[in-house]
């Protein structure tokens, strides 16, 4: 008999964490009864590994992680019982990765045409002064979201019909460029979705008895290929950003409080869901 597990991947800044300072105090007691009844609450960022690795003793989280929007997984060494394929190790972390590092984006960007120039701002640019008035995060966090890996979120302050071109441009040389809640971000062809697929399959093969659940959180356009991937789906309604759209219909939920309220009460519905099947979709 198979038995059943959930794993639920949710993105951090306006799902897990409140938009605008960061907390997840409400969300800490749900946090607490999911890791007593073994269900791995897995972050899925735009985030650093520098930044995840402050976050996770904050939510006293010892999982895996997805970084960068889906560009590397971090799972801690020996978390599984063998090593998956193709990764390396990296400060005691099995890493994962799924583009190319930073650097070679940054020089595409270094290549676009003089006209783009003053409409965004890079990190690379900023530095972490700039990050700091561009986030609101004390220096320590601003040097950690700074530790970029494989990508360059940029902060556009140009026209909307100058941002589509700018898209196309690097498009056209081969990048991904991402919308997140506050930057777009430029990378390879690598998403939270596929990031949260390969995961699941490890945890697959880790425990070939299981039968797993995915349920995938977030509140805004680059959390789409993940809550199109996962099994069941929990928008959060985000204070400043209309909710992503996707394609699916079915075991799809939104939240009415934003943040980590919405986070909450978007769980319990899942949960109340997975164990009356029957129940009605919110």
């Amino acid at each position: 008999m198979l038995i059943k597990r959930v794993l639920i991947y949710t993105d951090l800044d306006g799902s897990l964490l409140d938009h605008h300072d960061y907390s997840h105090d409400a969300a800490d007691a749900m946090l607490a009864e999911l890791e007593q009844v073994n269900v791995p609450v897995i972050p899925a960022t735009s985030k650093t590994a520098a930044e995840l690795l402050d976050i996770r003793q904050e939510l006293d989280n010892h999982h895996p992680f997805i970084i960068e929007n889906g560009a590397g997984v971090y799972m801690p060494e020996d978390y599984f019982s063998t090593r998956p394929p193709g990764t390396a190790i990296i400060d005691g972390f099995w890493v994962k990765a799924f583009t190319e590092p930073r650097q070679h984006w940054q020089s595409l960007l270094n290549t676009l045409p003089e006209e783009y120039q003053g409409c965004y701002t890079t990190f690379q640019q900023a530095g972490v002064e700039g990050i700091m008035k561009m986030t609101g995060l004390v220096p320590d966090k601003a040097e950690r979201a700074s530790q970029r890996n494989y990508g360059e979120p940029v902060l556009w302050h140009g026209t909307a019909e100058k941002k589509a071109a700018f898209i196309n441009r690097l498009e056209a040389l081969g990048a991904s460029v991402l919308q997140g809640g506050r930057f777009m971000h430029v990378s390879g062809h690598c998403d939270k979705g596929r990031a949260l697929q390969w995961l699941t399959r490890q945890y697959q093969a880790d425990e070939p008895d299981s039968a797993f659940t995915t349920v995938a959180a977030g509140d805004s356009q680059n959390d789409v290929a993940m809550l199109e991937a996962a099994d069941i789906a929990l928008i959060i309604r985000s204070p400043v950003n209309e909710m992503p759209v996707i394609d699916r219909h079915q075991h799809c939920f939104r939240s009415s409080a934003y943040g980590p309220k919405g986070w909450v009460e978007g769980i319990n519905n899942v949960l109340d869901f997975l164990r009356n099947p029957n129940s009605a979709i919110n």
